[in-house]
């Protein structure tokens, strides 16, 4: 296997539509939301009533409740969702998803809720493990007779001796971590750690003193460790209640020919037992009183929340009720709707008792400036050069049709611009594209004029 150099791909991300989102804008001091910050423009009450949430999950006073984002289609429902998870850190688990996808032809609708929700949780594990580190001085298999009896000869244990900056020790290890010492290719000169709990054996690279052997070399040349070859080191591992489920759902096939030509098929997604679930969740507590770990509870975004059923719904508040349970936002865009699989109406398409446990945020259209303002944010992290004329023009006929079509815009207006030898975009690029395309507005108009039909 060929391991070349990881690049940085930082500058080289493709830009998506709320990459410019960075937080939610507000004032440190204060919590007064700022007329544009962190790539947010207006909706300053609702950026601040989010500013609130957050503050409630930093300290944890949240779990189990719901916030409802409310308001038109492009609006900045899903920004201001992406606002709360950048505000609150890469290390609390933020779980995006969309109410359609529980619809499945191989798992139950309340499967994908549960899995998501379990997605959203994390736990925290500060684990200390004892390792014995340093370069390698001294390798030697001590042998013995094969106790099976025959000619053959196996190994009794292993000596080896480490050195760092501080000392040396000798260790006399057992015959399986031979195994694992050979299989890491591991030979006078460099520098490993063992773990003592486990036994495994990790090469970290070749010993900076042995750099000038060769003019050219493979090796990766690292120094001698420094401190005792005997440490104690904590390690602070972050994992999810779902990658706790998966690690331990083993599906244990037959051993006949059948099972394993089924087995070597395209595996389907396994529904994952509630008796396993609650036997994690008895460990996890387990290990909370044991102050071994933490729960994390993070965000689960779920968007076009009346896209759900009721069954789902059903769940939804049982979810909620549970002890473990994430953080949960959703976001819709519909008023007064029928609730899907049932003919009743509700405001949003979600049952009322479900309404009562949530926290509602509305959010209001934009203003021609606020939309020249976004057109300008949105230029400049596409990396597009435009003039204040056409940027203006763009926000005006956002407010015409929407906010989602002129930034869709932007790309075919640069592309124009750079046909013609220009690498500004100017309001005529802008007319130009306006004339090429439809809106959906428009669309939707043309097609009444024509009693439906496509002439």
């Amino acid at each position: 296997m060929k391991i070349e150099e990881v690049t940085s791909t930082v500058s080289t991300q493709r830009v998506a539509s709320h990459t410019h989102v960075k937080g939610l804008g507000l004032d440190a001091a204060t919590g007064a939301a700022l007329p544009i910050g962190s790539g947010l423009v207006g909706q300053e009450r609702a950026r601040e009533a989010c500013g609130v949430v957050v503050d409630l999950i930093s300290s944890r006073r949240m779990a189990g409740r719901a916030l409802l984002l409310a308001g038109a289609p492009g609006t900045g429902k899903t920004a201001l969702a992406m606002g709360i998870a950048r505000e609150l850190g890469p290390k609390v688990p933020f779980r995006p998803m969309v109410g359609s996808e529980v619809f499945s032809s191989e798992v139950k609708k309340t499967e994908i809720l549960a899995e998501n929700f379990r997605r959203a949780i994390g736990l925290r594990i500060r684990e200390s493990k004892e390792v014995y580190e340093g370069e390698v001085i001294e390798l030697t298999a001590e042998e013995t007779e094969n106790p099976l009896g025959g000619y053959g000869r196996t190994i009794s244990h292993v000596v080896i001796g480490l050195r760092t900056t501080k000392g040396t020790k000798k260790l006399r290890l057992d015959p399986s971590i031979y195994d694992s010492l050979q299989k890491e290719a591991v030979q006078v000169g460099d520098v490993i750690y063992i773990e003592a709990n486990s036994g495994t054996v990790k090469r970290v690279g070749r010993s900076d003193a042995h750099a000038a052997e060769f003019d050219l070399e493979a090796e990766e040349y690292v120094p001698v460790p420094k401190g005792d070859v005997h440490k104690k080191k904590e390690v602070v591992q972050d994992v999810t209640l779902h990658d706790l489920d998966v690690a331990n759902a083993r599906p244990q096939g037959g051993k006949d020919v059948m099972s394993l030509m089924a087995a070597m098929g395209k595996p389907k997604k396994t529904e994952i037992t509630e008796k396993l679930r609650t036997e994690i969740n008895r460990v996890v507590n387990r290990y909370i009183d044991q102050g071994v770990a933490e729960i994390v509870p993070g965000v689960l975004f779920v968007d076009e929340v009346h896209m759900l059923d009721i069954e789902c719904f059903t769940y939804l508040n049982k979810s909620l009720e549970s002890s473990l349970s994430p953080i949960v936002i959703f976001a819709t865009n519909r008023g007064v709707c029928e609730i899907r699989g049932t003919d009743v109406l509700a405001p949003h398409g979600v049952p009322v008792d479900l309404l009562d446990r949530m926290l509602i945020v509305r959010t209001m259209p934009y203003s021609v400036q606020e939309m020249t303002s976004i057109m300008e944010i949105r230029a400049e992290v596409e990396g597009i050069a435009a003039s204040k004329d056409s940027l203006r023009l763009l926000g005006e006929i956002g407010a015409r049709t929407s906010l989602r079509y002129s930034v869709q815009m932007l790309t075919p207006a640069r592309i124009l611009a750079e046909t013609t030898g220009r690498t500004e975009v100017l309001p005529e690029d802008v007319t130009e594209v306006d004339k090429l395309f439809f809106d959906g507005k428009a669309s939707a108009q043309l097609l009444a004029k024509t009693g439906g039909y496509m002439k």
